[in-house]
């Protein structure tokens, strides 16, 4: 078994061992892994944070030891806050970096990835947060568009969107909106909820494929086509611009 971390600002994680395969996620700065495959061009690897598995270019992590492993699992996460900032190598390179990447052993501005030392000025998250800054930091993604396998404000979707709002405010979830759904506990009415909890969507099957979260007024903010907000009702979701359901109501989960 071997083990890496993410030395890139944001990196594809693909279903297949190919270039033109889907993206199902992405795997940002200072993220580390299991190395559970491994050929000539590609890895597949287990994310240590949600566990998700897909397939990493061999050029775009560093291999570490397992020591290094269990130590990074275990220590302290700080999050970059800047929606886009700069970081800074020993020997003066610039490197851009999204918001939510982790900056290991963080302290007076400076973070190492194995031997690699960074300077960041910018503003970092920390430890749990008060359950209101989760609409405050979904609102952060407002207008950022659509994007399968996305989780930055280059682009994003709507699980990818949900797990990083709680990242950011100290809190795990899945990454996609199947497994998210298992999380929490259920509410009977939309007017028990409160701003921040879950709404889940279905399709014509059954199988939940959309998530959003509930803010003030019954509203929701979601990733469709872009982070918009709409009206949520005892329906699903009914999208302002078009006049039309778009989503229908599964299930409303209370995660904190």
């Amino acid at each position: 078994m071997t083990y890496g971390i993410c030395h890139l600002s944001i990196v594809p994680l693909r279903f297949l061992p190919s270039d033109a395969s889907e993206m199902v996620s992405q795997v940002l700065l200072g993220e580390h892994f299991t190395v559970l495959e491994k050929t000539k061009k590609w890895s597949k690897i287990q994310i240590h944070f949600d566990h998700y598995e897909g397939y990493i270019d061999n050029k775009q992590y560093i291999e570490i030891e397992k020591s290094l492993f269990n130590e990074l699992s275990v220590s302290e996460y700080f999050y970059s806050s800047e929606i886009l900032d700069y970081i800074t190598s020993k020997d003066g390179h610039l490197s851009t970096m999204s918001i939510g990447s982790r900056l290991p052993y963080l302290k007076e501005n400076t973070f190492k990835i194995v031997n690699q030392q960074f300077s960041y000025e910018g503003a970092v998250f920390n430890g749990k947060l008060k359950k209101e800054e989760i609409v405050h930091k979904a609102f952060l993604f407002l207008n950022t568009p659509y994007l399968w396998g996305g989780k930055t404000p280059f682009g994003i979707d709507c699980s990818g969107f949900t797990q990083m709002i709680y990242k950011l405010c100290g809190y795990q979830l899945p990454r996609d909106a199947k497994d998210q759904a298992t999380q929490g506990k259920v509410l009977s009415f939309i007017k028990e909820s409160e701003p921040g909890d879950l709404a889940f969507f279905d399709n014509e099957n059954g199988v939940i494929t959309h998530v959003g979260i509930i803010i003030q007024d019954y509203s929701i903010i979601h990733a469709h086509g872009k982070v918009r907000i709409d009206v949520l009702d005892h329906s699903g979701i009914y999208n302002v611009d078009s006049k039309t359901h778009t989503h229908q109501l599964r299930v409303i989960k209370k995660i904190i």
